[in-house]
């Protein structure tokens, strides 16, 4: 007789324990449940319809780091299962992968697609049975069994399985098993930001900023875009989900610091310095002395700094240089919310990491 064993959720993490869970053991009478009627659509629209599939990063240690947290749970998991075994995952059922420069992996096809097809097609030969647009209103346990109760048929497993997410139902479902809630927050979002600096200038974006919440040690570090609504990119990004909780207890009321350039504020009067001489008969406002540093920026950092377009640089005071090093170095800013767009898609919280 099968054991029976039910997932909640149809998403890529339900279908990944499915598949894996049927190869592993051909005794398992495995269902997934999915409330809706179609399956994987986050999948369908990551990685902007591409899909992610994972990073190309092999050590368990490094790895990680790059979670806000979760770090000693997940250092286990990671000597099981680390990321190129996802990659021979995929790539031992039909699916190849490529590694792009910022390490990022997807399919050779650019589509999501394939990966939608390869979880569907493998759980379905495997004997899977997948029950679209099924409710779960309770979760009981009897004796060692699972009662599932649904707006269709109720159903009893040995084993089970939830993989929704951030399902606040859901949550209070397992609340009910006897398991601790922690309050979810959002943990990957914009910056809404209103301020002259970077008011008329959404688009530009420079490479390799550093984002600091003033008030604490949290920071972050890479590509910075200014958005209509404020601050935006993978620096913004990281912060916020290393800082979900603090800016939480804020109420998304906070004040940010940026370094446009990533440099040291020595480094970079420093260079400022130089230019007096370098360029001294040269108009400040030509072009911005940094490569990666857009025209359009350092025009508004010169006005920021009450500096005139048209000086040269043999005439720009040396006091004048410290304020601008300044700006470049140590731009602040007040936040006021966070955004309520696509970014948004994570939460911190859920199931007490301990359990």
């Amino acid at each position: 007789m099968k054991q029976k064993v039910i997932i909640i959720g149809g998403g890529a993490a339900g279908f990944f324990a499915a598949i894996t869970m049927a190869e592993l053991n051909p005794n398992l009478e495995i269902t997934i449940l999915e409330k809706s009627k179609s399956v994987l659509q986050k999948v369908k629209v990551s990685g902007g319809g591409r899909c992610n599939v994972t990073h190309a990063c092999f050590t368990p240690q490094e790895l990680i780091e790059f979670y806000p947290r979760g770090k000693k749970e997940l250092l286990g998991p990671f000597h099981q299962f680390m990321t190129g075994d996802t990659m021979a995952w995929f790539e031992d059922r039909g699916v190849p992968l490529k590694i792009e420069e910022d390490n990022r992996v997807f399919p050779v096809s650019n589509s999501s697609q394939s990966i939608i097809d390869c979880l569907v097609s493998n759980a379905i030969k495997l004997g899977v049975s997948l029950v679209k647009q099924t409710n779960v209103l309770g979760i009981e346990m009897i004796k060692d069994k699972f009662k599932v109760y649904t707006n269709k048929d109720n159903c009893v497993a040995s084993k089970l399985l939830i993989a929704t997410g951030s399902s606040s139902k859901v949550w209070r479902l397992i609340e009910n098993l006897g398991h601790h809630i922690i309050p979810p927050v959002p943990s990957l979002f914009t910056f809404n930001i209103t301020d002259h600096l970077i008011k008329d200038i959404p688009g530009i974006s420079v490479p390799n900023a550093t984002v600091k919440l003033v008030g604490s040690n949290l920071k972050s570090h890479g590509p910075l875009l200014i958005t209509h609504w404020g601050l935006s990119g993978p620096a913004v990004l990281k912060l916020s989900a290393f800082a979900a909780r603090e800016l939480a207890e804020k109420n998304y009321t906070y004040t940010v610091e940026v370094n446009w350039l990533g440099q040291s504020f020595e480094m970079v009067q420093q260079r400022l310095t130089e230019l007096k001489t370098v360029d001294a008969k040269k108009n400040i406002d030509v072009k911005s002395p940094y490569r990666e540093m857009p025209r359009r920026l350092w025009l508004k950092l010169l006005d920021t700094a009450s500096i005139d377009h048209k000086m040269r640089w043999a005439d720009l005071p040396q006091k004048q240089i410290a304020i601008l090093a300044g700006y470049c170095t140590g731009s602040t800013f007040k936040a006021e919310g966070k955004s309520t767009f696509k970014e948004e898609f994570v939460t911190a919280g859920g199931v007490d990491l301990r359990e």
